[in-house]
């Protein structure tokens, strides 16, 4: 015991940081002695920080793959809810039911509840899409135009096609969440309604959720994807009316006068 002191100076020695003068160094192992305490704690802080400067890359990198697999159009990358101009009764009940939606999606998802954004061109269907579809983003969730999907499947009848038509049906009916843009401005010819309705029956079949977006009425809209689906769609899909006029004018209006 009385030799303890002498044992604990010579675990100790004095020494000098160039950058922060004089400290104590302790003998961690044999020839190895502690660094300058300040030194220490400022590369700990540098190691802390690029971890965090990494993982923010990192998470930053995995969401810039997870928009590009979504396909959302750049037009509507950082649309929120918040941002939607909700200032009439009828455009406040679109947005509460869009972030209704997004907030409770792995419940709807169980169900396979879908909506049906329905309105003229321009008066913010794409914007709540999109804002449904970066809340709940995933490498399993994916924009399309009705055209692009039907132009999708018939490109896999090509010979030199990578895909067979079965296999992407099956893409389109195993993503967590489909949204399809421009429903009804296509022809409307038997073969096109056909892939429409091949595409909602299955995802109808597996309890997939579905955001459609068309300017059709009902009528139009029955008449485009064809009764079958339409009753489909009636026992899942909730039915939200945009009947305000667009707010493009307005928009426009808006920068000449800033410009």
């Amino acid at each position: 015991m009385d030799r303890l002191p002498d044992l604990l100076k010579l675990a100790e020695r004095d020494a000098v940081c160039p950058e922060h003068g004089a400290f104590t160094s302790r003998n961690i192992m044999a020839r190895i002695w502690s660094r300058c305490p300040v030194c220490e704690e400022s590369a700990r802080a540098e190691i802390d920080a690029k971890a965090r400067r990494d993982a923010a890359e990192a998470a930053e990198k995995a969401h810039r793959a997870m928009l590009d697999a979504a396909r959302i159009p750049t037009k509507f990358v950082g649309c929120t809810f918040a941002s939607f101009v909700a200032d009439t009764d009828a455009k406040r009940e679109a947005v509460t039911a869009a972030r209704d939606f997004a907030e409770n999606f792995a419940e709807n998802a169980k169900r396979g509840a879908s909506l049906i954004f329905a309105g003229k061109p321009g008066t913010g269907k794409s914007h709540l899409a999109g804002a449904i579809l970066q809340s709940v983003l995933s490498d399993r969730v994916r924009y399309c135009t009705c055209m692009d999907m039907i132009r999708a499947v018939r490109d896999t009848w090509r010979r030199d096609s990578e895909k067979s038509e079965t296999q992407l049906l099956r893409y389109f009916e195993s993503l967590d969440l489909l949204v399809i843009d421009e429903i009804g401005m296509q022809y409307g010819t038997d073969g096109e309604q056909t892939i429409v309705f091949d595409v909602l029956d299955r995802r109808y079949r597996e309890v997939k959720p579905t955001i459609l977006l068309t300017n059709q009425d009902k009528e139009g809209f029955k008449i485009y994807i064809g009764e079958r689906a339409y009753d489909r769609l009636r026992e899942t899909a909730r039915w939200v009316a945009f009947d305000w006029e667009s707010y493009r004018p307005t928009a426009r209006r808006a920068a000449g006068e800033g410009s």
